[in-house]
């Protein structure tokens, strides 16, 4: 039995309606058709490339957009940040074990569902930018700029920017920043959080000062005097709620 059939035999018995796609062109028809909740993304595909298809989900309207993992024998960093900068909200690399890969989705429908329902309770209709010193964010256009000029960022960088700015001045662990920013288990550990943190300096340019790093332990954005009167706001990224019911029988959607 192959992969493909494989994972497509566990995800049904852990209650999930899947559908499968051999090339990028059916799985694009499929991605309209059956409106996944989540998308298991093979990079190595006949007719193109998977952070191709991956690029076209983020560019989906929230309503629509599916969460992406992306399932690669492609170990290298480069290949990881190509990943994320193209929209995935998740990397696992071949081989992997079944059942921890079922533990990730679940942990990834039930982040984007925490923050829909954070988003409901606590997010106003109309959202101001953010703003800290020289640093902007439109969180609902996911645009960044910096001292007015735009600086084009990933959507993983751009949860990550929005976790520390929601909080200026609040030290965030990387334990923290891996289990909210990538919903990971909270015993899980990982250096990702660094280099995806240097990479959104580079982009930052002059506002990088902004983005420190508290040795030993996590990052901080500074708080400046801009944005010192506003109280910290624990508020998620803006998402809508399309992940169905966990309660049988249960009806959750996966495309692979």
């Amino acid at each position: 039995m192959d992969l493909c059939r494989s994972l497509e035999y566990a995800l049904k018995a852990s209650g999930y309606d899947v559908r499968s796609a051999d090339c990028g062109d059916r799985a694009l028809r499929l991605l309209e058709e059956f409106e996944p909740d989540l998308v298991l993304l093979d990079v190595m595909l006949p007719d193109m490339s998977g952070l191709e298809i991956c690029r076209r989900i983020h560019q989906m309207p929230e309503v629509k957009r599916a969460v992406v993992v992306i399932l690669s024998a492609r170990v290298e960093e480069a290949d990881r940040v190509a990943g994320f900068e193209a929209g995935a909200d998740d990397y696992v690399v071949k081989p992997f074990n079944v059942r921890e890969l079922i533990l990730r989705i679940e942990a990834r429908l039930k982040t984007r569902d925490a923050r829909s329902e954070s988003d409901g309770e606590k997010r106003p209709v109309e959202s101001e930018p953010l703003t800290v010193g020289i640093l902007s964010v439109d969180e609902k256009a996911h645009r960044v700029f910096v001292g007015g000029r735009e600086v084009r960022v990933s959507a993983l960088e751009m949860r990550l920017l929005l976790h520390l700015m929601h909080a200026p001045g609040r030290m965030c662990t990387r334990q923290k920043l891996l289990t909210e920013v990538w919903g990971y288990h909270p015993e899980v550990t990982s250096r990702t959080v660094d280099t995806h943190v240097k990479r959104l300096r580079d982009k930052l340019g002059e506002a990088a000062d902004l983005l420190q790093t508290v040795r030993g332990i996590g990052f901080r954005l500074v708080e400046t005097k801009a944005s010192a009167p506003d109280p910290p706001v624990e508020r998620a990224k803006g998402a809508v709620r399309v992940a169905p019911e966990r309660t049988p029988p249960r009806d959750k959607r996966g495309l692979r």
